[in-house]
């Protein structure tokens, strides 16, 4: 139910969540190559329903705009990063070359909502500290934690908006209550558990 390839020149993974039974779908975090991704997807036969993003960094919205044109899918992100999808600041596209900016989104996602993809469901997290608005998605099969939690290490803090004390606080209280099988995706490098993080991660200890 969850694929993944790392894009663009960051790495920022992008996830396909699908329902076997359906073939319908929901991408998160496209963050390059549009035409890579596109061609990805017409291969698995999925129906893009949903472009979710875990927050509005450029590394992770880079492809949007290309696969809501290509699926008519419809996009949503937080309130509290809704406009870095219009702003090349705020995105951080401007720091590194060209504005890089978006139409807005279609939707806002709040805390507890949870969206239906075919037979599937996946349910928004919360947990700002990247950035003001930074989400996670859990589905059955795993937690898509952005850039909250990574293996053996948490979203970097410093960027406009960030917060190492409200990153720590929602990693505490919400992540961290799932089962410790609980597989996490994050937004950068290989897949863990919740259960290793509790053990190994030296951010968390």
């Amino acid at each position: 139910m969850i694929e993944s390839r790392a894009m663009g020149v960051m790495g920022a993974n992008c996830y396909i969540v699908s329902c076997p039974e359906t073939k319908k779908a929901a991408v998160i975090d496209p963050g390059a190559d549009g035409k890579r991704l596109h061609r990805w997807i017409l291969e698995k036969g999925y129906q893009v329903e949903y472009i979710l993003l875990t927050h509005g960094h450029v590394d992770h919205i880079g492809a949007v705009d290309d696969l809501r044109e290509l699926f008519h899918a419809k996009v949503g992100i937080h309130e509290g990063d809704a406009d870095m999808l219009t702003d090349g600041r705020k995105n951080l596209s401007s720091y590194f070359g060209p504005a890089i900016e978006m139409k807005p989104a279609d939707f806002l996602l709040e805390e507890g909502q949870v969206l239906s993809v075919g037979k599937e469901s996946i349910t928004v997290i919360a947990t700002p500290g990247h950035s003001p608005g930074g989400i996670c998605f859990l589905t059955s099969e795993g937690l898509l934690s952005g850039d909250t939690l990574f293996e053996g290490s948490i979203g970097r803090t410093d960027f406009p908006g960030g917060s190492h004390e409200q990153l720590l606080d929602g990693i505490e209280k919400k992540l961290l209550l799932l089962s410790d099988e609980t597989r996490v995706y994050p937004g950068h490098g290989s897949d863990t558990t919740i259960g290793r993080e509790k053990r190994e991660n030296p951010f968390l200890r």
